[in-house]
């Protein structure tokens, strides 16, 4: 029997801000544990949360790239239940009044683009973090009350290569945006896949499991092609798909059982009590709309249709939240838009990846780099010239110095070339001869010649241009 995979998938989103969601405690990455808390994060009697104004922002940022109707009633709610990452015993979140619900986000796949449908962004506070021990387990709470956002998609996808492909596609966009720093290595968004089965052309859903916690877009493909393939063999087999929750194992690249689902927890949810709704301004909102950054998909579109450039060199460049930006920056002071694309994603990115350097740490400045570039098209340099000022650049050098110091800019004038071009004819009648007799190789040699008299500063295309004008009178 022919089956088709359904694939829904939940994604946690740390958001980017300085501090918690309800407590003016830090955020932060890597820091001592217990160090980033206070008591509210810890839930201390008599302590009453505060709303972090800009997580809001960040999550209407995030509903209005995802295309989601935005709800400007803000309400919070009480998800109640007892584990040892959960001081309060009970997570501040957003069960009934989502900030933001039916959206969409468009995805490329290999049968073209493909709309996924959202079902809700709501906003929410995170948990501690657990770190289990031969000898027991340890809690660090600097993680608690963090402020994420959950982005629940509808289940539209149907191979480990769309959720992939959604995946990321969501993390460019978020990225961009700067709702989140988007490292999934370090916890700030994490995945939970969702997948069934059922016999091609049916329209009922199978038996879902949950992959908790894919903390790589190249996991998620992973784990949506082994899961698919075994609940495939269990089906094939006269086996039945449990509802379970499974974990994906990097090492076997298996999923691996977690604990069974017999059913759904029923968690008594009710309005948060110390959180009253709060209506949100419409001028506010629109602010911020009026205000959101360049998508990557509007970037690569203005690439394609106002730069000239292909559709692989757009798709490149904004792959690369920073490496789109620095090509932006180029761009300002040069219209040599598939020139600066080159550099940009080929001889810089090659430089920088050889030499191990973070983009943050990038010793070329894009105005030097526009700089050469417009040196180059102005004859001022060759090609192979600018080969070596790019080194020399790379190391943070201006170019017009580089070029002066080393005595390298290019010579142009039609009446200096001339000069160069006489001596050599004078100085080598048997390639004029050459020549003559159809030796199509005697003006490469010629033209070798001028270039070394000129110490390799000659236009070239001007050289050779000039010199076949003069052979022609010989």
């Amino acid at each position: 029997m022919n089956y088709e995979t359904i694939i829904g998938i939940e994604i946690h989103c740390e958001l980017n801000t300085n501090t918690k969601m309800f407590s003016a405690a830090p955020v932060r990455f890597k820091e001592a544990p217990n160090s980033c808390t206070n008591e509210i994060d810890l839930g201390m009697p008599g302590t009453l949360p505060c709303l972090n104004i800009h997580a809001v922002e960040l999550a209407l940022r995030a509903c209005m790239g995802t295309h989601c109707e935005i709800d400007p009633l803000v309400k919070f709610d009480r998800k109640n239940y007892y584990y040892s990452d959960l001081p309060k015993g009970f997570q501040i979140t957003q069960q009934f009044h989502p900030i933001g619900k039916n959206g969409y986000l468009n995805i490329q796949t290999k049968d073209g683009m493909k709309k996924i449908r959202l079902n809700r962004i709501h906003m929410e506070e995170d948990t501690a973090k657990q770190f289990h021990t031969s000898s027991g387990s340890l809690v660090d709470f600097n993680r608690a009350g963090t402020p994420l956002i959950e982005i629940v998609s509808e289940p539209d996808m149907r191979s480990g290569e769309e959720a992939a492909a959604y995946v990321e596609e969501l993390k460019n966009m978020l990225y961009y945006l700067g709702v989140s720093d988007c490292k999934m290595e370090e916890g700030s968004m994490r995945c939970d896949v969702n997948i069934s089965l059922r016999p091609v052309g049916s329209d009922k859903f199978g038996t879902k499991t949950e992959i908790k916690n894919l903390n790589s877009i190249s996991n998620v493909q992973k784990a949506v092609d082994y899961e698919t393939q075994r609940q495939k063999e269990l089906l094939e087999n006269g086996g039945v798909v449990e509802q379970e929750t499974r974990r994906f194992d990097e090492a076997t690249k298996t999923t691996v059982l977690m604990r069974k689902k017999e059913g759904n927890v029923d968690y008594k949810f009710f309005p948060e009590p110390n959180i009253f709704p709060i209506l949100l301004d419409e001028s506010w909102i629109e602010s911020i709309r009026n205000s959101q950054p360049e998508l990557p998909s509007q970037r690569k579109e203005k690439y394609m249709n106002d730069y000239g450039l292909s559709e692989y060199d757009a798709s490149t460049l904004v792959q690369t939240k920073e490496l789109s930006d620095f090509y932006d920056e180029v761009v300002s002071h040069t219209k040599e838009y598939k020139l600066a694309a080159n550099w940009c994603m080929v001889e810089m990115m090659a430089v920088l990846n050889k030499e191990n350097i973070a983009f943050k740490d990038n010793p070329c400045s894009p105005h030097h780099l526009a700089e050469m570039i417009e040196m180059m098209k102005a004859n001022e340099i060759s090609s192979k010239q600018a080969k070596t000022v790019f080194e020399e650049i790379m190391k943070g050098k201006d170019p017009k110095k580089v070029v002066e110091e080393k005595g390298m800019k290019q010579i142009s004038d039609p009446n200096e070339i001339l000069k160069l071009v006489t001596q050599v004819l004078n100085e080598n009648p048997q390639a004029i001869l050459d020549f003559k007799n159809g030796k199509g190789r005697a003006v490469g040699a010629l033209v070798g010649a001028i270039m070394k008299l000129s110490h390799g500063q000659a236009n070239p295309k001007l050289a050779n241009q000039i010199l076949n004008e003069e052979l022609k009178k010989r």
